[in-house]
């Protein structure tokens, strides 16, 4: 792995809100935003402005940030999942193997429009796990 487990923290629409909030409160630095409207994936209009990806950074703290996409909902114990970035493919195959085994696979392991093969799975213990692996 490349390096530690990242909170990923999801909203019902009030991302932006919240990134706003945290940096103030921590006197980070957003490093990036990146709405639904901006992606190179079909979504409907009413997500546009919605975010997709936000990352807020003070010292060693790291936190990203998303919007929850239509039909979805977000309540406390799904608001909050852990990020791992993995270093190659048999990485990211082996750990999405081990975490849905006994776990609940929330979106399959698949290669994504963001030059990634990514997937989120539930595990046993009720953790939600983000697995990403960016291509070169």
């Amino acid at each position: 792995m490349k390096n530690q487990a990242t909170p990923y923290l999801t909203f019902n629409g009030n991302a932006r809100e919240a990134l706003e909030f945290y940096k103030e409160v921590f006197d980070g630095e957003i490093e990036g935003i990146q709405t639904f409207g901006d992606a190179d994936y079909p979504t409907p209009p009413e997500l546009d402005d919605k975010i997709m990806h936000a990352r807020l950074r003070k010292g060693n703290l790291f936190l990203m940030f998303s919007d929850v996409f239509l039909n979805q909902t977000v309540e406390v114990g799904n608001n909050i999942s852990l990020a791992l970035e993995l270093e190659n493919d048999e990485q990211i195959n082996n750990l999405y193997a081990a975490l849905s085994e006994k776990g609940t696979v929330i979106m399959e392991l698949q290669d994504t429009f963001w030059g990634a093969k990514f997937g989120k799975v539930k595990d046993s213990f009720g953790v939600i796990w983000d697995l990403n692996f960016t291509k070169s």
